[in-house]
């Protein structure tokens, strides 16, 4: 059996983390941590988890982690960094959620977060956990850093467009939404039921700080730096995110079609277990998402223009999150990619 730490455990990714692994037929969650949930058990926060994870959460310290196999960060921004180091001397391998260890520039990091980058050394062995493109590395790695929501959801969509160069790379947009769970599980205004009800708006419009990491990944399919123009917004529902991607068609003396696109999607991904390319004329909607570790995506091309259009759906804590940080570990550990994962969508 694996033995798993969960470094905060109390958030929508941690708890998120929790359901999986509970059913998880390799794992053991050995710890859990949570500094305001300290000597209580998980279940007593979480009454859903009665009977699946029979454990106390604890103070998050490095002796308390000692005998796990693989720990997992479902901590803010930060945290991650200051513990990594100290468990992968122990042999520990580390999952981190965050985004401690996505960008490859601490500097580039720092003015994106606010903060000095505490463990700049760590950065360039870190695997960008996108199983997609990276699943060799991923197999080897000791640390990764699991992509954030917006960028799995972007990057998908992308990919084939960018890795066969059929479209301009400097003029891609990614207009993209999120349930509210993406913000956290703490107590804002802008993010209480009575603000996001009834309501719809955009953010983080003059820069976002998932846009250089998914610019990273994007730039390095292509070779070359990309130009992305990216706007997330705030949708009145818990979970999901759904990516409207536009790209333009460059003009190669002879114009492809929208249905050799769908054959391009369909075989790039015909054996990605978590990506499903919907029959042509479909639309993704989050909630066929719902709940599992699927990105669906389907692919338009209006009136027969220049542009495609390309939707991206995932859910935020699932694919965006907790259940990629389990496929990752999975491929770590040997594992089949999908154990753990298979759950059917929730609908409605």
């Amino acid at each position: 059996m694996i033995r798993v730490g969960i470094v905060g455990g109390t958030g929508y990714t941690g708890v998120e983390l929790l359901r999986l692994l509970a059913l998880h037929s390799e794992v053991e969650v050995a710890v859990v941590t949570s500094r305001a949930d300290a000597g209580k058990k998980v279940e007593e926060v979480y009454p859903s988890l009665r009977g699946y994870i029979d454990v106390k959460f604890t103070e998050p310290d490095i002796e308390t982690l000692v005998d796990c196999d693989i720990v997992f960060f479902a901590t803010p921004n930060g945290t991650a960094m200051q513990m990594a180091e100290h468990l992968l001397a122990r042999g520990i391998k580390v999952i981190d959620l965050s985004a401690d260890f996505r960008l490859k520039d601490a500097k580039q990091w720092s003015q994106w977060y606010g903060i000095e980058h505490t463990c700049p050394g760590l950065i360039a062995e870190a695997v960008y956990g996108l199983p997609e493109v990276n699943r060799e590395a991923i197999k080897q790695a000791k640390l990764i850093a699991c992509p954030g929501c917006y960028p799995t959801a972007v990057q998908l969509g992308f990919l084939p467009l960018i890795e066969n160069n059929l479209i301009n790379s400097q003029c891609l947009i990614a207009d993209v939404k999120s349930g509210v769970s993406g913000a956290g599980r703490k107590a804002e205004l802008a993010t209480l039921m009575s603000e996001t009800g009834e309501s719809f708006k955009a953010y983080g419009v003059n820069g976002h700080r998932h846009l250089p990491e998914i610019t990273q990944g994007l730039s390095n399919v292509a070779g070359k730096l990309v130009g992305l123009t990216f706007v997330p917004h705030l949708t009145p529902m818990i979970r999901g995110i759904h990516a409207t991607l536009y790209g333009q068609l460059i003009s190669t003396g002879g114009k492809i079609s929208l249905e050799e696109i769908q054959v391009l999607y369909e075989q790039r991904y015909q054996h990605e277990i978590f990506v499903d390319i919907l029959p042509q004329g479909s639309i993704s909607d989050t909630r066929n998402v719902r709940g599992s570790n699927i990105c669906q995506i389907a692919i338009y091309q209006p009136q027969g223009q220049q542009t495609i259009v390309v939707l991206s759906v995932i859910d935020n804590l699932v694919k965006g999150a907790a259940g990629q940080a389990i496929q990752n570990m999975n491929l770590m550990c040997g594992l089949k990619e999908d154990l753990g994962l298979k759950v059917i969508a929730l609908y409605p």
